[in-house]
């Protein structure tokens, strides 16, 4: 018994030893960077990397440089609440203040309350969502969910293919690993069409990490439940908590994230002060201790 222990203690120390090795292979292959990328640039950061194209060193390097590339033009951690609070008087996308039962931030998307017609300022949106929710994951915790809900869903007000698209290739390509799962609730017949275009924009990974939950489906409920707390849950979810978008309450939160995101990249006093002209969003329930 504690010879296969040993040897399994072994494997596990040597393996360690190993991903140590690629990851400082691949911080090597991509050279020298500037303080900001290489503050983006840590060891956990490059093995998603590796992990999102299956350690293989060459094509992890090609998807991070061209990360390194988007980052250094469109600056997504400079990104403020009040460019694109707009972009979120309806809800359509807003980070809640529950996390699921791992602890990861957690995204609720809204398709249906769709408000603007500019795709460029829905992605940074998005991106900056995004970059939110990362900035508010515990020290143990890498990932985020999604919780997508298809109420006042159709086709006339469904997300655009190429909004689709570009979500997909910005989640993949530039945040790889990011999503630990999609929850697709209750969506319509109609949406079955949508998909069958979607999902080949998706990666295998990605693509593993979308479940559909039907409320009449007890096994779809049930690994849904595996993620979230119900109480937490807004009912909208299937769960017991009322779901209150408040978007001057929102705007309030993301103002003081501004703050932390500032400080965390070094630019403290270096952005334009926050304005009051848009205001932001909510879940009302405090989480279960």
């Amino acid at each position: 018994m504690f010879g296969r222990w040993s040897n399994s203690h072994q494997d596990q120390e040597k393996d360690s030893s190993q991903l140590e090795k690629t990851i400082n292979e691949l911080r090597t292959a991509i050279g020298p960077q500037s303080e900001r990328i290489s503050q983006y640039c840590t060891d956990a950061c490059l093995r998603r990397y590796l992990e999102a194209r299956n350690w293989n060193l060459n094509k992890s390097k090609k998807m991070l440089e061209e990360t390194i590339k988007w980052r250094s033009t469109y600056k997504p951690e400079e990104i403020r609440w009040d460019e694109v609070a707009h972009e979120g008087e309806t809800g359509k996308l807003y980070r809640a203040n529950f996390h699921d039962r791992q602890g990861r931030s957690v995204l609720i998307l809204r398709p249906a309350k769709q408000n603007t017609a500019s795709l460029d300022n829905q992605m940074r949106h998005l991106v900056y969502l995004l970059e939110n929710a990362i900035l508010n994951l515990p020290e143990d915790q890498e990932q985020m969910a999604w919780l997508i809900d298809f109420t006042g869903w159709t086709l006339s007000t469904s997300v655009p293919v190429k909004s689709a698209r570009e979500t997909i290739n910005i989640l993949q390509n530039h945040y790889p690993e990011r999503l630990a799962v999609a929850f697709l609730y209750n969506p319509p017949r109609i949406f079955e069409a949508f998909w069958k275009i979607v999902k080949y924009f998706l990666d295998t990974k990605t693509f593993n990490k979308v479940k559909f939950v039907y409320p009449k489906n007890k096994e779809s409920v049930e690994v849904m439940r595996q993620y979230f707390d119900e109480e937490n849950l807004p009912t909208e979810f299937g769960g017991k908590a009322i779901l209150k978008y408040d978007h001057e309450e929102f705007s309030k939160i993301m103002a003081e994230d501004d703050l932390k995101s500032a400080a965390l990249w070094g630019f403290n006093g270096k952005l334009k002060p926050v304005t009051n002209r848009f205001s932001g969003a909510e879940v009302a329930p405090e989480p279960v201790s």
